[in-house]
């Protein structure tokens, strides 16, 4: 019985010391799920070893060694398969615009988001700014930016200076100081917040630059949108300068010119989607895949939203016009234009030219014309992409673009059989920003893979989990 007990001792003992060495050996993990056959067949002390049938290795051990072998090669394919795809995707062409890892790409993104935000805020004060004829309120403009009044007497010597321009003496004459520092107030911040835009762009841009974050595909793209935005204040300025013209006649309110206000606000809608471009781009350097097929459904929409997205541009650019030629207060009726369909002073101005951009009846048709023509696009666009395999999240993008583009429209009727109401209008203004957001994020999201991309969705199978 001593002799059982001591060999029993002594089988456990080995076992024991198995395992030990097992845990310390370089080449064996100690997470026994992790263990593959192939490490065992590599180990020489599992050979000739005692080992129980309640054991972890037992079963292993019985495993006959031509499927070792056989588990081997297939092992060694699918790493080389791997490895091999790893190289091609690092070597696809696929260039990323931010250097230094994850963390950059990260700052850089929400960097640019946050300013694609500075500038749709941008625009909608703008369009209030407008909307309360604020605009004329600041009658010079200086390149270093210009102090607001600190005293009473600085606010009389501004007023003075308002008192002389044709807005005052034609819209406001009789306006007390009171109102006209409300006014002044809002073209203020405006200039203001156009310039914080400046500073919110240009010194983390410097930081980026100066840590090796920008590539240098990146910091050419982005200083162009820089030199944009500097532009636009000398746009802006432009502008209002014509608004402190006399008008050619005494019967026209002064106004700023229509095409300085479209030039004005297609510049800022450029510079947003510019940036807002940029920033996807950095974050999502593909678009979202799973497998061949919703690539293809992809390639099929893409076929179809980008004539859409340039339909809804001329739309808002319409728009501009509408704004610029005070067109919203032509007729205030819908479906119809008073009792026609289709006034008749439509083509009451010569040349043609004239008449399209300036007669507020010809302006205010084509704004209506091409914001139903948008909502039918968006319409078929969204009919066309129900019946195509595609990513979940292009599909939810198409259902979002039409509800804001329905919602755009109601914005417009409502605003239009309400006399253009500032709260109103300002949403409409903001929805055509948010409308053209949307095409923006769609158009980002179909657009077409890297070749490596697509190589390695190629050879995947055809069933997807």
């Amino acid at each position: 019985m001593l002799g059982s007990r001591l060999g029993t001792l002594l089988r456990r003992s080995k076992a024991q010391a198995l395992i030990t060495q097992l845990k310390g050996s370089p080449r064996v993990s100690t997470n026994l799920s992790l263990l593959s056959p192939l490490r065992f067949t590599a180990s020489a002390p599992l050979e000739g070893c005692f080992l129980s049938r309640h054991s972890p290795f037992y079963a292993v051990k019985s495993i006959p060694k031509s499927m070792f072998s056989q588990y081997s090669r297939k092992m060694s394919t699918s790493m080389t398969l791997l490895n091999s795809n790893k190289a091609e995707i690092t070597n696809s062409g696929l260039k990323l615009l931010v250097a230094k890892g994850p963390h950059a790409q990260k700052m850089v993104g929400i960097w640019l988001f946050g300013c694609a935000a500075w500038v749709f805020s941008l625009v909608v004060l703008g369009g209030v700014t407008r909307l309360t004829r604020s605009g004329l309120s600041m009658t010079d403009w200086k390149f270093t930016g210009n102090l607001p009044p600190l005293s009473e007497d600085q606010w009389v010597l501004e007023f003075e200076k308002y008192q002389k321009s044709p807005e005052y003496k034609r819209v406001n004459k009789g306006m007390c100081i009171e109102d006209f520092k409300f006014i002044y107030w809002m073209e203020y911040a405006h200039r203001m917040w156009g310039r914080g835009l400046g500073a919110v762009f240009a010194l983390p841009f410097t930081y980026f630059l100066a840590k090796g974050y920008i590539t240098r595909q990146l910091g050419l793209r982005l200083t162009a949108l820089f030199a944009l935005g500097a532009g636009q204040g000398l746009i802006g300025w432009w502008m209002v300068k014509s608004g402190l013209e006399e008008p050619a006649s005494e019967y026209v309110q002064p106004r700023v010119s229509p095409y300085r206000l479209a030039t004005h606000l297609t510049s800022a809608f450029v510079i947003y989607c510019g940036i807002l471009w940029t920033a996807l781009s950095i974050v999502l350097p593909e678009p979202p895949n799973g497998s061949l097929s919703w690539v293809q459904g992809a390639a099929k929409v893409r076929k179809l939203a980008h004539p859409v997205s340039v339909l809804v541009g001329l739309t808002a650019l319409s728009g501009a016009f509408v704004a610029g030629n005070d067109a919203g207060h032509a007729y205030n009726s819908f479906p119809k234009m008073g009792d026609s369909w289709i006034p008749d002073d439509i083509f009451s101005m010569q040349p043609f030219i004239r008449n399209f951009f300036e007669n507020t009846s010809t302006v205010q048709l084509n704004h209506r014309i091409l914001a139903t023509t948008t909502l039918m696009s968006v319409g078929g666009l969204w009919l066309a992409a129900r019946k195509l395999d595609m990513h979940p999240a292009i599909k939810s993008l198409v259902g979002s673009v039409l509800g804001m583009t329905a919602l755009q429209v109601t914005l417009g009727i409502s605003t239009l059989l309400t006399y253009v109401p500032v709260s109103l209008a300002s949403a409409h203004q903001a929805g055509a920003l948010t409308l053209l957001t949307l095409m923006i994020l769609l158009a980002h999201t179909v657009r077409k893979p890297s070749p490596a991309l697509l190589k390695s969705l190629a050879s995947m199978p055809k069933s997807r989990a």
